[in-house]
């Protein structure tokens, strides 16, 4: 059946879902190699499940906004093609599980028939813009960063330097010092900040999770605001030549920084700053497609509420006030935060609040870091309709963004790469805590946050308490495991911390880890001592003696065995693969692509867009010299790599009774580097397309001479790698 796309689609959305179509063609007819076609469906959001046969969606949502009838088209697309349920994540967009990928274009298009997109919400590319929920309406913030994060997810969707780099880029923007988007731990981490009048960011780089995660260097403590999009886009330029490629583990921007130093990348992305598509970007306002944020901006600055907010002789609405709602920076008016068990919503129960939202709020709803959600401009007289409209709904769960309020990665339910389960404990935690600890709902100092394995999707390195899928071996038996971590987070100086690993134990005895912690800070923590200090003041190995009982493997019991939300004896095993290995020619694999690049730069230089025309161009070389070095059995990394090697290799004098591709070393590297040495122009895009298109064919000639001298080539194969 035909894709049906409406007119709200754009013109570059409806190629990108035929193309999406014709892939999954292709891919089922056995045209395209597995790992290529992973790669390719990963930059369209559509990602592999645990289980065969069955994908996630992720739903790119820029800075967590959006709109009620977004949200409700959502739902009613959950009920079509997934299971009903909207799971939001630790990067403000919202995934559908359990989707047929043969529905993934027709799902696609009726998100953008929405204004919803999927593109590069997954792969290696840039990911979703986070920033904090509170922006435009945070009492703490010098001015509102939403149109800065629209701008920068605008700028960078589709934009030909981040379409193949070796690994994944992450940015935040933080509404004020407290950098409740986490900046310390992305690849670009802004804060917003006035300096002498001017409004601007600090600018933090190179911070990442994973099973190394690393803390952002601070590049600059002010960059005005109309520079940081360049300076962005110079780092992603460094990224993409000089990143690491073969060694998925060390691919982040986080290694490269480690490996050259915060001065040369400096000094590189400097570098980079004659070929930027535009050396300063203003940031006035929101893109006109956006829509308006607020409801009318006369009746915002013009109501006087004749009352405070009101009351209620409902116990449960006043801690739900005093833990869920504060009065915005616009003065009467106040914002609801909705505390979301696992991140988990079923679409009734979306389109229900959706129309909450339409009654009482803006047009104008955030997903937040927590995996809640935030809503925005409410009149105080209409609070207590509101809690009762949320309660009915399971909504007004009060301690939002508290120690009772954990935030977790769907774990071993649906992820490939979880050990396990981080649904299951998270349920036991929060049970314990309400049981237990019930005062926690008041607590925002201590924040727990859970992984199904150390890849980090729930942020458990920078929590105070963290924990992390694992297992631990007991003589020929396996058991599910948690890796304790501590001393993550914010301390008392406002300073992001990485947390310490601290424990192995059995996962059945999590709720017991964390009774002993909470104890533990209860007795002996210092009258308003931040627990991440009080970590540090009492020391890693004063934990570890503190939880040591729990690691002992002598008092396991059966159920131990078991991982928590399951009845069988646990496992460890990775994720079915989607699809049997494939023997493909690697070699004519890469030229393909290589042609594929070309078409792209000669559209680009027909629409006039030169530094596209010429990013593009610069990757006909890359990937050209690429195919020419594998099909010397040479390998490949780096894009830096790639170029002094081929320059090397393919220099002057005859080699095998053919002549080189240039006539001395460095007139290659000289050439394709040339790319950052000049303006971006029609003239300089002309000709730099013009030497692509001769080298990409001098390569082709090359291959096809190789192969009436040595006969067809050995097909490699390929398996389903892990997605990511």
């Amino acid at each position: 059946m035909a894709i049906q796309l409406t007119d709200n689609v754009s013109p570059a959305a409806r190629r990108d879902i035929l193309d999406l179509e014709q892939k999954i063609s292709s891919f089922r007819a056995g045209d395209i190699a597995d790992e290529a076609f992973r790669k390719f469906r990963l930059t369209r959001g559509v990602y592999g499940q645990r289980q065969p046969g069955v994908q996630m969606i992720r739903i790119k949502l820029p800075h967590g906004r959006i709109t009620a009838d977004q949200l409700v088209r959502i739902a009613d697309l959950s009920d079509k093609y997934a299971t009903g349920n909207l799971h939001a994540t630790t990067r403000q967009d919202i995934q559908l599980h359990f989707v047929k990928l043969a529905d993934s274009p027709q799902l696609w298009a009726e998100l953008e028939d929405a204004g919803i997109t999927l593109k590069e919400a997954c792969g290696n590319t840039v990911r979703n813009v986070t920033g904090s929920a509170r922006a435009g309406i945070d009492p703490l913030e010098p001015f509102d960063i939403t149109a800065h994060a629209y701008h920068i997810f605008d700028y960078f969707l589709r934009n030909p330097i981040c379409q193949d780099m070796g690994r994944k880029f992450k940015i935040s923007l933080s509404s004020s010092e407290k950098d409740s988007a986490y900046g310390y731990m992305h690849d670009v981490g802004l804060v917003a900040r006035i300096q002498d009048g001017k409004r601007g960011f600090k600018v933090m780089l190179g911070g990442g999770l994973g099973a190394q995660p690393f803390s952002a260097q601070t590049a600059y403590e002010f960059l005005e605001e109309d520079r940081v999009i360049p300076f962005i886009e110079g780092v992603i330029r460094v990224f993409d030549r000089y990143g690491e490629r073969q060694k998925r583990h060390k691919a982040r921007m986080k290694y490269l920084l480690n490996d050259i130093g915060l001065d040369e990348l400096l000094r590189r992305v400097e570098a980079e700053t004659p070929a930027l598509k535009n050396k300063t970007v203003e940031v006035n306002d929101l893109p006109a497609s956006v829509g308006e944020l607020y409801p009318d901006r006369s009746e915002v600055s013009n109501y006087q509420p004749n009352v405070g907010p009101a009351s209620s002789e409902n116990p449960r609405f006043t801690t739900w006030f005093r833990t869920n709602v504060f009065e915005q920076k616009q003065p009467g008016w106040y914002a609801v935060q909705l505390r979301v068990l696992l991140g988990d919503m079923h679409s009734d129960t979306a389109r229900a609040l959706a129309a909450i939202v339409k009654q009482y709020a803006a047009d104008d709803i955030r997903v937040t870091v927590n995996q809640g959600y935030l809503l925005r401009f409410i009149r105080p007289e209409d609070l207590p309709a509101v809690f009762e409209a949320l309660d009915a709904l399971g909504l007004a769960n009060p301690g939002f963004d508290t120690t009772a309020d954990i935030t977790t990665c769907p774990g071993t339910d649906t992820c490939n790469l979880a050990i396990s389960s981080s649904y299951g404990i998270t349920r036991a935690l929060e049970s314990m805590m309400h049981d237990e600890f019930p005062d926690l709902v008041f607590n925002d100092d201590i924040k727990i946050k859970i992984s199904g394995c150390m890849n980090g999707c729930g942020q458990h390195s920078v929590a105070n308490i963290g924990y992390h899928g694992s297992s631990l071996k007991n003589g020929a038996y396996v058991l599910p495991a948690l890796q304790v971590l501590l001393g993550g987070g914010f301390n008392g100086k406002g300073e992001g911390l990485i947390a310490d690993k601290v424990i192995k134990i059995p996962a059945k005895r999590g709720p017991d880890s964390l009774r002993y912690l909470l104890r533990d800070f209860e007795a002996n923590a210092f009258d308003g001592e931040y627990y991440s200090d009080y970590y540090a003041r009492q020391g890693k190995n004063y934990f570890y003696q503190l939880l040591k009982p729990l690691a002992d493997l002598k008092t396991l019991v059966d159920s131990d065995y078991i991982d928590w939300d399951h009845t069988e004896q646990y496992v460890t095993e990775v994720g079915v693969g989607e699809c049997a290995s494939v023997l493909i020619d690697l070699v004519a694999t890469t030229l393909t692509e290589a042609a594929e690049k070309l078409g792209w730069a000669r559209e680009a230089l027909a629409e006039g867009r030169w530094a596209d025309a010429l990013y593009h161009a610069y990757n006909v070389f890359i990937t050209g010299a690429r195919a020419a070095l594998m099909s010397h059995d040479m390998p490949t990394n780096t894009q830096h790599g790639i170029v002094s090697d081929f320059d090397k290799t393919f220099v002057g004098s005859p080699s095998q009774g053919e002549p080189g591709f240039h006539r001395a070393e460095g007139d290659f590297k000289h050439l394709v580097f040339s790319i950052n040495k000049e303006e971006p122009s029609a003239e300089f895009a002309t000709r730099f397309l013009a030497q692509a298109d001769a080298f990409l064919q001098t390569v082709q000639a090359h291959r096809e001479k190789q192969l009436e001298r040595e006969g067809a080539p050995e097909l490699q194969e390929l398996t389903q790698a892990q997605d990511s």
